[in-house]
């Protein structure tokens, strides 16, 4: 018996879910537990909950059958939580936590500390997709399953292209390749298709954007108005912060994210040498060695000063 199936099975009501403002990894990681263990344990009531998948992923939960977009009103047997690095990240879902009587984490952020009753945390892993992928017998990993994980594996790995992709992730994904997916659609899906407002966002973040520290650093913001202005969501945001880590000469990338008056989402990205997980745990965030967040508050200005305090270059 694998390990998830091993987890669950003397659970009847399970609830799996993520962190808020879920990306790939988490999307991907909590769907393909889903078709994984309802292959396995039919009569089980499995539930999924998700807050505001972006469209681009829509085609994982294509009927809209899966994920539910409000928190259920239930008390579940076992809580399963994917790719969230603390319980203050699971957002309207940590009722859940707390409610239910048996909770699990799978995680990969090297911020995590533990807070569930059984941690299954490996920061060496390029995704949560790669650590669940481990929990599952082979042979038991459909169509579906493989294409959830597939996604999640190159959507935090960035198509195999960040320092966290080792040679197990590759033999990961050939593996799920073998399954029959058409990998090729979810690369252009998850990293190269943009609706056109996505790339008016990109272009005016970019046009306004700053280089620091002789060049070093790049900083760009992304205010309410131009939200309002471009009709965008926050889903729309993703992957600026990855156009302008690649920036030549760039160390390190930081993009704020304007989400209330004088408050601020912040990634950073490094390419090389910077510990932006040190940086993002000082000012109460966390991620990876290479990628992290935090929120902060206070003006430009400030927020960028005190970030940059905190680069060793």
């Amino acid at each position: 018996m694998s390990e998830l199936k091993n987890i669950v099975k003397d659970a009847q009501d399970i609830i799996i879910t993520g962190h808020k403002r879920p990306d790939g990894d988490c999307i991907g990681a909590c769907i393909a537990a889903y078709h994984y263990l309802k292959g396995s344990y039919p009569e089980k009531n499995i539930r999924v909950y998700l807050e505001n998948v972006p469209e681009r992923f829509s085609f994982l939960d294509l009927d809209g059958q899966i994920v539910l977009t409000e928190v259920p009103d239930s008390q579940f047997d076992l809580f399963i939580a994917f790719d969230s690095g603390s319980a203050d990240m699971l957002g309207e879902a940590e009722k859940l936590l707390h409610s239910a009587k048996v909770t699990v984490c799978i995680d990969h952020h090297v911020s995590n500390k533990g807070y569930t009753g059984h941690n299954i945390l490996d920061p060496e892993a390029s995704s949560t997709c790669e650590i669940l992928y481990g929990l599952m017998d082979y042979n038991d990993i459909d169509t579906k399953t493989a294409e959830a994980l597939y996604t999640g594996i190159i959507f935090d790995s960035g198509v195999f292209r960040y320092s966290n992709t080792s040679k197990k992730t590759m033999e990961i994904a050939g593996s799920l390749i073998e399954k029959g997916i058409p990998f090729w659609d979810y690369v252009d899906r998850c990293f190269f298709q943009r609706t056109y407002t996505q790339a008016q966002l990109l272009g005016r973040t970019l046009l306004t954007s700053m280089r620091l520290m002789d060049g070093k650093c790049i900083v760009a913001t992304i205010t309410r108005r131009m939200m309002e202005f471009y009709g965008a969501q926050p889903e729309d945001v993703e992957g600026i912060i990855e156009q302008l880590r690649i920036t030549k000469d760039v160390e390190v990338a930081i993009l704020l994210y304007e989400t209330g008056e004088q408050e601020y989402k912040v990634s950073m990205r490094s390419n090389k040498y910077v510990n932006v997980n040190k940086i993002a745990t000082y000012f109460g965030g966390g991620g990876h060695i290479k990628a992290a967040g935090f929120t902060m508050r206070g003006s430009v200005h400030d927020v960028v000063n005190n970030i940059t305090e905190h680069i060793e270059l």
